[in-house]
Parts: structure tokens; sequence; C-alpha cells
């Protein structure tokens, strides 16, 4: 691990950035995360080349919880955790579209975790905890017992998490036999991406966003007796169709619209991570 990889210093089992960022920033609040969303969203190919909405917005971060949610699936009827659930808006629609057991959403941040709990209060009541309930925790070190879990799913979140192989760990062990894991997130796709990264994007320079690659969860996760653990790229859903959604609040040169050309560099993507539990 170099230097700009290793996580800051942690301050309430965050580093400063990601305890600014999701607290007193409230990166949800910002125009560009429309509907309470924070992700940069699984676009269709007619959303590039015309005038984007609001609305159209909303739906590319909904498409990419459902594209994880279909992948991780089947959901219904069991007992899923949302690793980083922000404001609780992805397991609400895991909840209403896909009809599980009960949703779990944790969350590190308790700023976040109030704001999930104001932004769902009428599915929280109606639900109950025996259907959808918000707990604090970090992925690396879940407040559940073993093996409480169907379906475990993350979305862009990864970037953050300090430590991949305890969250491997973590996982495997919430998971029952034959449950399922799929973690969406941004990797770097060249070992050597961390420096031009950092000197790309401002999330890199400053600590928010680590850049590690897409084998080091894999790994991670067959390590912890995983099976079948790969990585696909998503990211001709993503890149074009954020940067063109950017484009429209952001001018050319700006370091948001950076994510693009960091793609086009071979320096970053965007993956789904997926792998089973052993039946045995």
């Amino acid at each position: 691990m170099t230097e700009r990889e290793r996580p800051r210093e942690r301050t309430d089992g965050m580093r400063p950035a990601v305890l600014e960022t999701y607290g007193p920033a409230d990166l949800s609040a910002v125009p560009v995360f429309a509907g309470g969303f924070i992700n940069f969203g699984y676009w269709q190919p007619g959303d590039i080349g015309r005038p984007l909405t609001v609305a159209d917005r909303i739906r590319s971060q909904q498409d990419l919880y459902r594209h994880v949610l279909d992948t991780v699936g089947p959901v219904e009827g069991g007992e899923v955790l949302e690793v980083g659930c922000g404001l609780g808006v992805g397991c609400a629609l895991a909840l209403e579209e896909y009809a599980p057991a009960r949703i779990t959403g944790m969350d590190i941040h308790p700023q976040q975790l109030e704001r999930a709990r104001r932004a769902n209060t009428g599915l929280l009541a109606s639900a109950g905890p025996a259907r959808f309930r918000l707990v604090r925790g970090a992925a690396e070190r879940m407040p559940f017992g073993e093996a409480e879990f169907d379906r475990v799913y993350s979305v862009e979140a990864a970037q953050h998490f300090d430590d991949l192989e305890a969250f491997a760990a973590e996982a495997a062990r919430v998971l029952r036999p034959g449950g399922r894991l799929a973690v969406a997130s941004f990797f770097a796709a060249d070992p050597a991406a961390p420096d031009p990264l950092a000197a790309l994007l401002t999330t890199f320079a400053d600590g928010l966003d680590i850049a590690r690659q897409p084998a080091d969860l894999t790994d991670a996760l067959t390590r912890a007796g995983m099976e079948g653990a790969r990585a696909k790229s998503i990211g001709p859903a993503v890149w074009p169709g954020w940067d063109h959604w950017l484009s429209a609040q952001w001018g050319p040169g700006t370091w948001p619209r950076n994510f693009l050309h960091a793609w086009e560099r071979g320096l970053l993507d965007y993956y789904v991570v997926t792998a089973e539990r052993p039946r045995a």
C-alpha cells in the first residue's frame, strides 16, 4: 500500500474526508445526486445526446440499485443487508420492488442514519422493524451474528472502505451458506493508477476515495472462503451517462468531468463484484 492509498487518520471510526462529506457537507443534498441517492447511475443508451431531466437522473440511480439487486438475487422472501445504505432510499426501493422478508440498512455515519430515518419515516412505521431496520455499523465490523443474511449488497460505498480484507471476512461471516454478495463501486483499472487518479480527481487526492483494483476485493473474498468471486465491468453504462448529466452543471476541464477521462485513459472503471458463500 502506498502512502497515497493509506487511509488517513480516523475520527469516530471514519477518515476525516468521509466524516465531513457525509456529515456536515451532506453529499446527498448536492443537486447532481437527486432523489436522495448518492451514486453515478446506470444509464440507458437513449440518455446520451439529449437533455436530461431530474427524473432521468433519479431513474439512473434507481436502475443501478435494480441492476445490483437483480445480480445478487433472488431477493424475495430473504433477509437482505445493504452495506453503506446512506439515506436508505435504496433499501426502500428493494423493499417495495423486490419483496425481501426484511431489509437492513447499515451505515457507519450517524448523521446519515438520522437523515435515513427522516427520509423513510412512513415506510419504517408501516413496515415495522420486522421488515425494515436501520443500523449503525462499519463494513469491517458488522454488528450482526453469523449467518444472518441470505443476500448482502453494497452500492457505491466500497471505495470508502478502509480494509477490504476485513470487509470480505465480515461479508462471508454474516452470509448464510449459499448466500450471495454483490458490490457495485469504482476501482482503479491499472496498478499504477493511484497517483494519476489523485492528480485528476479531488476525491482521491483528499482521501475520500481509496484507489484499489477489483482483484483486491475478489482475492480478499476468495481468502475469506467465498466462491466464484468475479468482477464485471459496467463502465459503458455508467461513465458516459454520468458525464452527460454533469455537463449541464460542470464545464469542460472541471475536476468532476475527469471521471470520464480517467475511464477513457484506462485508469478507472466501474464494476459489480459478486461471490457466494459455499453451501457446505
